[in-house]
């Protein structure tokens, strides 16, 4: 049964039809587990990856902020989605299926235009921007979609565009490779001790202001540490709301019915109950299955530990601009990470003061896994507060045009 779930090859015709989407933007359906950023959800999907900063899990802090209220942190839009509605798709724009194929994330980039707060609906559009077929010494044949998220609340203002690495790649191929050859991490009590001591080093800037002409080419940002990574991580990491869309893992008769949906995404395991395939991120028998040592992270995971390296530095008065990540290893169970950066540059860009910032995670075995880079605005003594960067004007008036649209058909079924 294991190996008819790992036999699935990459399609052309599927290959083919993903490059027809390029360009074309669609109205995303699926709902997130949170459809709103209430206090609850903040706080929830702050506290998943393991921040404890009180702009996001006290709904009263923010209120003596800039801000003026609880804000969520940057990534809260992989967590908080509604169905936004649409016209159909054309048939000949339809979804390739890459049926029975592995997918895993392989970096983001992120550029964040303005808070999401208390209360905030997010809705979605998506598009595919680049389609590339390559071969891999991990899955042989595998395709690369760039995939481009724009997040809007419900008065159609753009807070964030997102841009996925999505790679797809044959299970069977991986499987037979077994690329990655990686002892279980085992650690002494000494081990756990010096953990600990950077967990109880940390420190979070929050309300102390820190100005631009303070920072120096440089600096240092972090350690913050992260891990070592267990099954209860994954499901503390699920609990703050991601990872339900868009295969749903569900449980009794809604697992039953999602079977029915999608039953390729349901794979035996050793009981013989089907189960979902990504619990290749729980479970390291079937991640096994698919060619990786022991089950693993989500890429997601790790871009919300490198954006919390930024925000403990920035404090409270501080903007993150943008974020792009490579997530070049996997994160297995039992992994440990320090999390750290340095900044490289700074800089006045139409009356903003940025600084740039070079970010890492390095696992127990010297590997940088996830190398990354920010931008930073900073208040300024000089240019004053933080003026948020400004979205473009054609996305602008895209999202307008979606909102619009959403608002016309939810009219026409409500009549």
């Amino acid at each position: 049964m294991a190996d008819a779930a790992t036999g699935a090859e990459i399609k052309a015709e599927d290959v083919a039809q993903a490059r027809k989407l390029c360009g074309h933007m669609f109205a995303e359906r699926n709902c997130e587990l949170y459809t709103s950023a209430h206090p609850d959800a903040i706080r929830n999907f702050a506290r998943g990856y393991g921040d404890d900063n009180p702009l996001y899990t006290d709904d009263e802090y923010g209120a003596s902020t800039v801000w003026g209220s609880q804000i969520a942190p940057p990534l809260i839009g992989v967590a908080v989605n509604k169905t936004l509605l649409g016209d159909p798709r054309p048939d000949d724009l339809r979804r390739p299926a890459f049926r029975g194929v592995h997918n895993f994330v392989s970096g983001t980039s992120w550029e964040f235009y303005r808070p999401v707060r208390a209360g905030d609906t997010l809705y979605t559009f998506v598009g595919y921007e680049s389609v590339e077929e390559k071969v891999s010494a991990f899955a042989g044949k595998t395709v690369i979609i760039v995939r481009k998220h724009v997040r809007m609340n419900q008065d159609a203002q753009v807070v964030s565009v997102a841009r996925v690495i999505l790679i797809h790649a044959e299970r069977k191929a991986a499987k037979t490779r077994q690329k990655y050859v990686v002892e279980p991490a085992v650690y002494s009590d000494d081990d756990i001790a010096r953990i600990d001591a950077i967990y109880a080093a940390e420190k979070r800037r929050g309300a102390e202001t820190r100005w631009f002409e303070d920072v120096e080419v440089g600096e240092s940002l972090g350690p913050i540490a992260k891990g070592p990574i267990t099954t209860t991580d994954i499901i503390v990491f699920h609990a703050g709301g991601y990872g339900f869309t868009p295969f749903a893992p569900s449980t009794s008769r809604l697992a039953y019915k999602n079977r029915q949906r999608i039953a390729a995404f349901y794979v035996r395991n050793a009981q013989g109950i089907p189960d979902v395939a990504q619990r290749v991120h729980w479970d390291s028998a079937w991640a096994q299955q698919v060619g990786v040592p022991m089950a693993y992270d989500y890429g997601v995971m790790r871009d919300c530990w490198l954006s919390h390296v930024v925000t403990d530095w920035m404090g409270d008065n501080a903007w993150l601009w943008r974020q792009s990540s490579e997530i070049r290893k996997f994160n297995y169970l039992g992994d440990f990470h320090v999390m750290s950066g340095t900044v490289t540059g700074k800089r006045i860009e139409a009356g903003r003061p940025l600084v740039d910032i070079e970010l890492r995670g390095v696992n127990q075995r010297g590997e940088n896994t996830c190398p990354a880079t920010a931008t930073v605005l900073l208040p300024s003594r000089e240019f004053g507060p933080v003026q948020l960067p400004e979205v473009p004007s054609d996305l602008a008036e895209q999202a307008e045009h979606m909102m619009r649209r959403h608002r016309e058909l939810r009219a026409e079924s409500n009549r």
